[in-house]
């Protein structure tokens, strides 16, 4: 059984493509797969911290809503076992909203006669992205004096999770 592709299929930010079609029900995308991000707000949001500790990328690409997901559970059970469930607020910045499609191809023997090629070429969808511009923020944790470095680690192992190069930032909040 096939999986997911290999993102390098997925990683240019593309302008998506429009179907016009005289017939109605083939103009549009049928249906779009539920995001995997949980939640986009982790920890205490309430209180007043000093420190925001971001996650940025260095690139522009896009990013498969399963990859945030998986970067989130990564950095958030690391600052929840480390902080505790009320000494931070840990934020999602993006949000997937690009529809990923495939016109799957088949291999094999009688494939000729099971497929229209390019003729009928808008594709399936198979998931969902984030398009990320150059330094855009990805992930927030917003801390006091003693979590800055928690935290810090916490976004280095959310970058290990997504398919980018990313850079930490630390910057004091203003109020």
């Amino acid at each position: 059984m096939a999986g997911l592709r290999k993102f390098k299929c997925y990683r240019e930010v593309k302008r998506a493509y429009t179907r016009k079609s005289k017939y109605k029900r083939k103009a549009y995308i049928k249906g779009v797969p539920i995001s995997k991000i949980v939640r986009y707000h982790m920890g205490e949001p309430n209180k007043e911290y000093k420190f925001e500790v971001s996650l940025s990328t260095k690139e522009r690409m896009q990013v498969r809503h399963n990859a945030i997901e998986s970067a989130r559970i990564t950095s958030n059970r690391q600052l929840e076992l480390k902080l505790g469930k009320t000494d931070y607020h840990f934020l999602i910045r993006t949000y997937p909203h690009h529809i990923l499609r495939e016109n799957r191809m088949l291999v094999g023997a009688g494939a000729d006669r099971m497929q229209t090629g390019m003729k009928q070429a808008f594709g399936k969808v198979v998931g969902i992205a984030a398009q990320l511009k150059k330094d855009q923020k990805i992930f927030s944790v917003y801390v006091n004096k003693s979590g800055v470095e928690t935290a810090r680690d916490a976004m280095k192992a959310a970058i290990r999770r997504l398919p980018f190069q990313g850079h930490v930032e630390v910057e004091e909040v203003k109020q």
